[in-house]
């Protein structure tokens, strides 16, 4: 049956402001059309953010005032909507919560339940005169969250006593169980739980190849793995919220590590996907490649930072082949908008992990170069001018990273990754003779291809 709902936006800026009104016709599960209008006071607002910088820019302030505007492209979802909705973990919570079949609900009910804390700094509420609903959870209550978790993944009922989780997981994208919690300090971690049929400690796992991408010089939140009776929790560090002082400027890094303290304020830092700055369905993301995002970067992110994100981003692709994390979907790769820049700029890496395969030839996700998705890296430097990047240092991020991958079990085990586990994993991370043959070179439109 078609539905009209009308919902409110708002942005987190010094605090929650209401930013516009959402219009979704639906038909049951199926979004029909979308229309979003700005409020006037808020497109008055000096640091008035962007909803989605592909079809909400906020480059012509006084064109979009009074107006309802579409989705570009033909699309009936906003992407910047549709990147604050809970994803595949985050609906089965609430569906467990409102005691719903799987994927039954209407796209606007995950909205308004995913609550205040989803990701980046958007809230979908029933009405603009609805107060947030946080949901915060604290340190002390991670066995509880971690048990609940494991009962939504066996599908069966949470007692109340452990309904705390409906607060806190429903946010959240992906589809392994995790949970938004404050350490003791008050700073916000992802935390990733173990699912009742993984093969090896994968907490671990992740943990440590996200540290050994950051030793590779990719820039990556701060990660640890916790225990729990015998259960083992990843924890990353939330990059979306930050520490800072009044109008004190703080560079990502800096953003990364900082701390609560006396005076200082949680921000929030916007977030879209790559599925919302290439305005793609995600049924589309398997077409797409990372010169796409390459070719995103130059077209929406700040003129001060296109360079060194189309660098990090050649890596992550280069890093992604090595460790044959064939994961690398649109929705695993994101944007902040820089408060300092007043921009747009590539996130911090996330959701990287390998995946053991016994076959020779192995594919990626997303196309590489001139061979689809072939992971190779003969594929990528096939497509380095696609980055802005001469041949040398395309070359030179690759022997960067392979000079640490191929250390990788040393690494693995000073992380203290159980050798059991490394034996698991070992077959994910690739040689170099493997996936790099010399003997090709020939001319092509985008330089040399080995």
């Amino acid at each position: 049956m078609e539905k009209e709902s009308k919902l409110g936006v708002f942005s987190y800026l010094d605090g929650w402001e209401p930013s516009g009104i959402l219009t979704m016709n639906e038909d049951n599960t199926q979004v029909l059309s979308s229309a979003f209008s700005y409020g006037s006071k808020y497109l008055d607002r000096i640091n008035a953010i962007e909803i989605d910088p592909v079809s909400l820019s906020l480059n012509d302030k006084a064109g979009i005032k009074h107006k309802a505007l579409n989705p570009f492209g033909g699309m009936t979802y906003f992407g910047g909507i549709r990147d604050a909705a809970p994803d595949s973990w985050g609906r089965r919570v609430i569906e467990s919560k409102l005691k719903a079949p799987p994927d039954s609900l209407n796209e606007s009910v995950y909205l308004i339940h995913a609550g205040s804390n989803r990701v980046g700094s958007l809230d979908i509420r029933s009405s603009i005169n609805d107060k947030p609903r946080e949901g915060e959870v604290n340190w002390a209550n991670l066995e509880y969250l971690m048990e609940a978790a494991a009962r939504i993944d066996e599908g069966l009922p949470i007692p109340a006593s452990l309904e705390v989780v409906y607060a806190n997981g429903s946010a959240l994208g992906g589809g392994r169980p995790k949970a938004s919690i404050r350490d003791e300090l008050g700073v916000q971690y992802l935390a990733k739980f173990s699912g009742v049929k993984d093969p090896y400690s994968i907490p671990d796992i992740e943990m440590a190849t996200m540290r050994l991408a950051s030793i590779c010089g990719l820039t990556v939140p701060a990660v640890r793995v916790v225990q729990l009776g015998t259960k083992r929790v990843m924890m990353i560090r939330r990059f979306d919220r930050y520490f800072s002082k009044g109008q004190q400027s703080l560079n990502m890094t800096e953003m990364l590590t900082s701390m609560p303290g006396t005076g200082y304020m949680e921000k929030r830092l916007p977030f879209v996907s790559g599925l919302t700055m290439l305005n793609c369905h995600e049924s589309d993301s398997p077409k797409k490649s990372y010169s796409d995002l390459a070719s995103a970067i130059k077209k929406h992110c700040h003129t001060s930072v296109i360079k060194d994100d189309q660098r990090e981003l050649y890596g992550r692709m280069i890093y992604n082949i090595l460790v044959s994390n064939d994961d690398d979907h649109l929705r695993n790769h994101g944007f902040v908008l820089d408060p300092n820049i007043k921009g747009w700029r590539l996130s911090p890496l996330y959701d990287v992990m390998p995946r053991p395969s016994l076959a020779y030839d192995r594919n990626l996700h997303l196309s590489i170069g001139d061979h689809g998705r072939m992971a190779t890296i003969n594929n990528a430097l096939t497509s380095h001018v696609l980055f802005d990047l001469s041949l040398e240092a395309a070359e030179e991020i690759v022997d960067r990273i392979y000079k640490h991958v191929r250390e990788w079990k040393v690494y693995f085990e000073s992380f203290g990754v159980q050798e059991k586990d490394i034996k698991l994993i070992d077959s994910a991370f690739r040689k170099m003779d493997d996936i790099r043959k010399n003997e090709y070179k020939t001319k092509t439109k985008h330089g040399l291809k080995y």
